[in-house]
């Protein structure tokens, strides 16, 4: 991210979440979606349904794994790296909390959207302005209201491909530090992984995103995220690649476990 500025690569996405709105049949549902992006929206910017539709299946999993953990007794939610994410403004389960934590230029400017969208933060929801660069996240929870005692889902959707290895393990270490503490994220594999005929296709979108401010980082080998998972203590890992995607949710077979995005829900 640009000093200052709010991340243009969560504009992006909820462009992308609007626009999938517009084809069906739906893989994700979002009312919200059009609305918090306001009028004379230009959308030539993000147009690539391959990435399009891998946003709708990571909301559909997450708000699919969410609603289990709900079943399960948890109540409290937390919206890692939220940008223009609209659960919290249609959350559709009683009693459960929803924090969400983002930098504070984006969630400034997230809100600003909100308000003239017309739509009314809910009791439910509480925001909380990190730095995830200069302070600790669950910190910032904990003086929201948050209870580091009782167990809690993380949604952490499109933010993993742009951190270092580093700041991936702080974060999962503070996730894991909860009890029954659960998460869903998405990553990528190494470039060196995607098929050669996606290759400029992934060029395209890796310079996109670094002339926004935003470089996408190497990626992570399977094996590599999930034996980081394991050491920190997450016992139930499932984990979504383009084989399970495209049989869970597209009808189609599963083809060749080519690299590219997965989706995965962690639990300890």
């Amino acid at each position: 991210m640009r000093e200052g500025e709010p991340s243009r690569t969560a504009w992006g996405a909820a462009v992308q979440r609007a626009l999938h709105q517009d084809e069906p049949p739906l893989i994700f549902r979002d009312p919200l979606a059009w609305r918090i992006l306001g009028d004379d929206v230009d959308t030539t910017l993000w147009e690539g349904s391959r990435l399009r539709v891998f946003i709708a299946v990571r909301h559909r999993f997450a708000e699919d794994s969410l609603a289990d953990a709900v079943r399960r007794g948890v109540r409290q939610v937390v919206v890692l790296g939220a940008g223009l994410d609209t659960f919290a403004y249609r959350n559709p389960h009683d009693h459960v909390r929803v924090w969400e934590v983002d930098h504070p230029d984006t969630q400034a400017w997230k809100r600003s959207r909100v308000a003239a969208a017309g739509l009314d933060a809910p009791p439910s929801l509480a925001y909380v302005p990190v730095d995830f660069e200069r302070a600790s996240f669950l910190d910032g929870l904990v003086a929201a209201g948050f209870s580091a005692s009782a167990p809690a889902f993380f949604v952490w959707l499109g933010v993993v491909p742009y951190l270092t290895r580093d700041a991936v393990a702080a974060t999962l270490r503070a996730i894991a530090s909860v009890p029954d503490g659960e998460v869903v994220l998405d990553y990528t594999n190494p470039l060196a992984s995607v098929p050669a005929r996606e290759r400029a296709e992934q060029d395209l979108l890796r310079a996109r995103v670094a002339d926004l401010g935003e470089p996408l980082l190497e990626g992570w080998s399977t094996p590599d995220l999930h034996d980081l998972l394991r050491s920190l203590g997450f016992t139930s890992i499932e984990d979504l690649g383009r084989p399970e995607i495209r049989s869970r949710y597209l009808g189609k077979p599963p083809g060749p476990p080519a690299g590219g995005g997965h989706v995965l829900c962690a639990r300890v």
